[in-house]
């Protein structure tokens, strides 16, 4: 009977809002994945544990099998073998106290153990710059874990810079699972904060440092280290399975103090500055002095002897005149200024009595 409504087709006002919310989550999801892709990098960046070496950091020099030494070797740090039991050549080399010679002893095969543990720890970092090149030669590395492609054999030819970045906590980790051979005069250098305690080579068989070079960090090799003569080595060579031997060579405690120069220190000698002291200046005020001015002169007043009394005075005239500037005030002694004035006026004023005596002498 009744016909049915049409049905309203959607207007602007009645359309469904979902594509509207849809792009709102979208935008928002976008913004949140773009901001923990720039926290993600910004964390990559030299947030590197270190590597524990534990009991094993107490060793310059640690083998499984032997550890042989040729010419005066100076070690700074212990010696130790375990299970092996040989350990040849000190005299004539030198291990400075408190280090010591610990062959087959529970510490030296503690010291093992942390080794394998310190190992495992190194090669199963994730590697976060690969070295195409994998000779380090002439670059300028920041902290991280270094590995040549597929963990080649590493290299170094010349020299190493590695840079702290002033983080005095920054981590350098090399990975090779093959071998490490450094050349005849290489060196490392650490600038800008970096330590050499915090720097770790994980060698996946042997170690061989060539001579004359200069080597920095701590050698954690699966197998043996070969150190030629004439190498310092600021560090430690850690064997597991192998030998270590050495000819000649200087191993210092790596220090765990960061690197503040990248310039050898000034060999001026230094200048003591000197203090000059100034006096307060004395302030000394001159006592006031007084002048007396000289009186003026004064027209000559004559006086005559009278005779206020007959006994005491004649009747005689006195010729001289008598002038006030006749009066010669002391010119030394120790008499006030007031005093001598003093004086003059009383012989001013004597003067002028017998002035008036002899104006009023009867006739």
């Amino acid at each position: 009977m009744f016909a049915a409504a049409p049905t309203p087709s959607p207007t602007s006002a009645h359309r469904p809002r979902h594509h509207h919310l849809t792009t709102g989550v979208v935008v928002s999801l976008i913004a949140v994945a773009g901001a923990l892709a720039v926290s993600a990098q910004t964390a990559q960046a030299g947030i590197v544990p270190t590597v524990s070496l534990a009991t094993a950091a107490n060793y310059s020099v640690l083998g499984a099998t032997t550890v042989s030494n040729t010419n005066p070797s100076v070690l700074d740090q212990s010696v130790g073998l375990s299970p092996g039991t040989s350990i040849v050549g000190f005299p004539p080399g030198i291990v400075l106290a408190p280090g010591i010679i610990d062959a087959a002893s529970p510490t030296a095969l503690q010291a093992q153990n942390d080794l394998t543990a310190a190992y495992i720890d190194a090669a199963g970092r994730s590697v976060e710059f690969t070295q195409t090149n994998p000779d380090l030669v002439g670059q300028t590395l920041i902290p991280g874990v270094y590995a040549a492609t597929a963990k080649a054999p590493l290299g170094l030819s010349g020299q190493l810079v590695l840079d702290g970045q002033n983080d005095p906590n920054a981590v350098f980790i090399f990975q090779t699972d093959s071998t490490l051979i450094t050349s005849t005069g290489s060196t490392i250098e650490l600038i800008n904060g970096a330590s050499e305690c915090n720097v770790f080579w994980q060698v996946g068989s042997s170690a061989t440092l060539a001579s004359g070079s200069v080597f920095v960090g701590n050698i954690l090799a699966l197998t043996s280290i070969t150190v030629d003569s004439a190498v310092v080595v600021h560090g430690r060579a850690l064997a597991q399975t192998g030998a270590v031997t050495l000819d000649n060579d200087t191993f210092t405690q790596p220090s765990c103090t960061p690197s503040t120069a990248t310039t050898p220190p000034s060999t001026t000698p230094a200048t003591t500055t000197p203090t000059t002291t100034t006096a307060a200046p004395t302030t000394t005020t001159a006592a006031p002095t007084t002048t007396l001015s000289t009186l003026p002169s004064s027209p000559a007043i004559p006086v005559t002897e009278s005779t206020l009394a007959s006994d005491v005075f004649d009747t005689q005239t006195s010729t001289t005149p008598f002038n006030v500037t006749d009066i010669t005030l002391p010119r030394t002694g120790t008499a006030p200024i007031g005093t001598s004035l003093i004086a003059v006026g009383c012989l001013v004023l004597g003067a002028a009595a017998l002035l008036m005596v002899r104006r009023r002498r009867p006739l």
